[in-house]
Order: C-alpha cells, then sequence, then structure tokens
C-alpha cells in the first residue's frame, strides 16, 4: 500500500514524496482513513512509527482552506518539544496548502504567542497550561474547535494535565471530533476515552507497552559511583564493533543530575549539553540543535525529553539511572529505532536499580540481557571551585557546552549520589560481574517513514 491509497489529497501527497516518504506505516494505514471518517480515534503505537503524520494528515485534508481566525483543530501535548515538532509537521504536510499553524507553550514570553493568535490560525498545538491560561483571560477562542487531539495522552496523565484538559474540554463545542493517540496504552487512557470518545475506532498495532522491535537492548552491571567512568569509556570505544560514539542521548533521574553529568563528559573530553524542564526554551532549542548538527555527542535529558525528540538516526540511548516508573523506559528507548532505522538502548544498572529493572522489565514482558562490565579507566579528578551564582535559565545552557581547550575549575571529581565522579585517581582497570558477551552493534538504517 501507498500513500495515494488513503484518499489524500494530492497536495498532500505532494507534501508527502517532497519529504521522501513512500510507504505508509501500519499506524498511519489504519488511522489516516478513520480520521479522513470524521470518527473518533483512540490509538496506541511504539513511539517512533509515524503517529503525528497519522492525524496531520487527514486533518490537513478535512480543514480544506484557510477560514477566520479561530482555530478549528487544537492539539494538546504534554511538553514543549512534542508541541514544536507537531507544529513544524503540520507546516510541513501542508506546504502546499494555505493553511496557518501556531504553536503556544510556556517558557517563552507569552506576547507574540498573543500576537500570532489574534493573526488568527486553523490549527493551534498547544501545551495544556500556557493553553488555559490564555483561554480563561479571554485571549484564545476555542469556540469554533471541530476536532480536538491528545498527542501522547498517557504523559500529559502522568504529568497531572488530567484537571486542565478536562477544564479545556468544557470550553470546546460538545459537538467535535476526538482523537487519542499515545505511545503506551494504559487502563488509564481507556479509562479517559471512556469519557471523551464516542464510538471511537480502537487501533493498537503493538502490544501495551511493547519496545520497537529495531531496538537492541543491553544493561550492564556498574556502581553507582563509577558509571560516569564507564560511560566515557563507552563513548572512546562503543559497546562492540560499532567503535566510538558520535552521538547519544544519556537519560539522568534529575536535573541536578543531568547538569552534572554534562559537566563531567565534559571534563572528561566528550561535548556535552543538559536538557530539563529548568531550562528556557531558548536553552533548550539550542541545545537540540547543537545535538541535531552534531556539536555535542552527548544529551543529557530528564524526563521531560523523553517524548517530543524527533532526532533522525539517533544511534544511542543510554539509560544513566533507570526510572522509576517502568512506563518512561519505553517512551525513553523509543528515541533510537525511530521509523525503520534501527538503534541500541544501554542501561548502566547500580545493585540498588534491581528492582527497578524487574519493574521495566515486567512492564515490557521482556529481559534486558547483561553483558559483561567492560574495564574502562577511573578517570583522575579535579578539585572543584566554588560555583558562581546561577544565573538565569535563560542564559542558556552554556554551563553544560564548553568548548575543550579552557581551563576549568569546576569538574568531575566528587563521589555523590546518583551517579558523581569517584575521588579516586587514575586506577586500573574495573570490570564488572560476569554476565553474557557484549553484543555486536550494526550502524542505524536509513529512515524513509513519516512522522
Amino acid at each position: 500500500m501507498s500513500f495515494n491509497d488513503l484518499g489524500l489529497e494530492p497536495e498532500l501527497l505532494r507534501a508527502v514524496a517532497d519529504k521522501g516518504y513512500t510507504t505508509p506505516t501500519p499506524i498511519q494505514k489504519q488511522a489516516i482513513p478513520a480520521v479522513l471518517s470524521g470518527r473518533d480515534v483512540l490509538a496506541g503505537a511504539q513511539t517512533g512509527t509515524g503517529k503525528t503524520a497519522g492525524f496531520v494528515l487527514p486533518l490537513l485534508q478535512k480543514l480544506g482552506s484557510p477560514q477566520g481566525s479561530a482555530p478549528r483543530v487544537l492539539v494538546l501535548t504534554p511538553t514543549r518539544e512534542l508541541a514544536a515538532q507537531v507544529s513544524e509537521s503540520a507546516r510541513d504536510y501542508g506546504a502546499h496548502k494555505k493553511l496557518r499553524t501556531r504553536v503556544i507553550f510556556g517558557g517563552v514570553g507569552e506576547r507574540p504567542q498573543i500576537d500570532g493568535l489574534r493573526v488568527g490560525c486553523d490549527i493551534l498545538v498547544a501545551t495544556p497550561g500556557r493553553l488555559l491560561d490564555l483561554a480563561e483571560r479571554g485571549l484564545v477562542d476555542l469556540s469554533k474547535v471541530q476536532c480536538l487531539v491528545l498527542d501522547e495522552a498517557d504523559r500529559m496523565l502522568d504529568m497531572g494535565f488530567i484537571q486542565p484538559i478536562r477544564r479545556i474540554s468544557r470550553m470546546l463545542p460538545p459537538q467535535r471530533q476526538n482523537l487519542m493517540f499515545s505511545a503506551t496504552y494504559s487502563e488509564d487512557i481507556r479509562q479517559l476515552a471512556e469519557k471523551m470518545l464516542r464510538n471511537p475506532v480502537a487501533i493498537e498495532v503493538a502490544s501495551r507497552n511493547k519496545t520497537a522491535d529495531r531496538v537492541e537492548q543491553i544493561a550492564y552491571r556498574v556502581a553507582k559511583e563509577q558509571k560516569r567512568h564507564l560511560l566515557v569509556h563507552l563513548f572512546e570505544n562503543g559497546t562492540g564493533t560499532e567503535g566510538p560514539w558520535q552521538q547519544a542521548l544519556v537519560f539522568a533521574r534529575t536535573k541536578h543530575g543531568a547538569n552534572r553529568l554534562a559537566e563531567q563528559l565534559d571534563e572528561a573530553g566528550v561535548r556535552a549539553a543538559a536538557i530539563h524542564g529548568n531550562k528556557s526554551q531558548a536553552a533548550r532549542v539550542r541545545a537540540l540543535e547543537d545535538f541535531k548538527a552534531g556539536r555535542i555527542r552527548a544529551l543529557v535529558a530528564t524526563e521531560v525529553a523523553s517524548r517530543g525528540l524527533d532526532i533522525k538516526e539517533l544511534p544511542q540511548v543510554v539509560n544513566y539511572e533507570l526510572p522509576n516508573v517502568p512506563e518512561d523506559y519505553v517512551h525513553r528507548i523509543g528515541r533510537t529505532a525511530r521509523a525503520g532505522s534501527t538503534g541500541h538502548a544501554v542501561s548502566l544498572v547500580a545493585p540498588d536499580e534491581g528492582q527497578l529493572l524487574r519493574d521495566i522489565e515486567r512492564t515490557m514482558r521482556q529481559q534486558v540481557p547483561f553483558a559483561q562490565t567492560p574495564e574502562f579507566k577511573i578517570l583522575e579528578t579535579r578539585p572543584q571551585a566554588p560555583r558562581p551564582a546561577q544565573q538565569g535559565q535563560g542564559q542558556g545552557h552554556r554551563q553544560d557546552h564548553r568548548g575543550h581547550g579552557q581551563n576549568r575549575s569546576h569538574g568531575g571529581g566528587q563521589s555523590r549520589p546518583g551517579g558523581g565522579g569517584s575521588s579516586s585517581g587514575r586506577g586500573g582497570g574495573n570490570a564488572g560481574r560476569p554476565g553474557s558477551r557484549p553484543q555486536r552493534f550494526g550502524s542505524a538504517g536509513r529512515s524513509r517513514t513519516a512522522h
């Protein structure tokens, strides 16, 4: 089946061809006709399988041409990154139509967003908090919305957005189309669907909480205080035959931990930046752009980045610390092996994280194999000078992304809970407990499916 068989109009087929896509993914094959028919939809699919195109393409077709100033399609997303990604997709796929797309989210000034809403739009992509604030102040008109889309609905529930979603829903016309798209398909989602959706088309192209089939998963046993040393070794040597890592998305559990690890990687010669909820939107965008362009090798992220990051052919995802919520593991490693490519997920498991891993395996209904921990150097530590007062987050991610030739008084030495360095000097190798042989990883394939 090709996109030509899905009933899409020539302008949209041309936009799809412009992006180099030829074959719809399973979620697109089912969702596009369902949305075009006007039915409500409840869709679950593995992350990276093209859910966004699955609703953006048919909605662009249903909208036809620009009308009025109030939005007729409202897309709610849990994070700024996902909102920006969806709006970009709407503009790309609507390149040969004259429909207007606006995006609003927190973390940036509201004035340009308010001005844009006054000019008008056909599609509005928003995070719930900023949208609710503007709507309750009468700065956005939701009375013309014909279709409500909840993208990554499960994550919005996890982040506590259920009440804002309900309040926003009450502002919309009662007669409308409702679409819910989600990477995981939990019982909470089903309960929300029962209240919001009317006789929906249920689409589930993968079993609940299943990881992408093309992700090779591997775990290493390592003491908490030695994780960063092993991580630097992996950046320098890889896990098998793939060689040094040039790009890896690394997940930490806390914002402070992400900042600290980015600094430590930088000290060790691995250029890095941190991205999390305390960063300004400008800093987050800059860090992501630097990562995509190859100016930094490691992007250290908290859970905020596990949704909405669309990085083509991302070869590695690292769980520096395992998540407390098992489903978050699925979302994290879903950043690799997107849209038909292959990818690798590496987890560094400390002794006190064994139960977290067992919970993850139980949720996924599959095991994460342990490999023999390679020998790695204990990095030399540097004395840490008092740090200057924290500047406003609007200054960007300067402290997390610096050149290698500069002299630095702060660095990676002191051991901290959750992943600081070791206070040891240079030492010999440090091997983990015996396990299976390390898996041999190949290079990622090229993406050719629509997001």
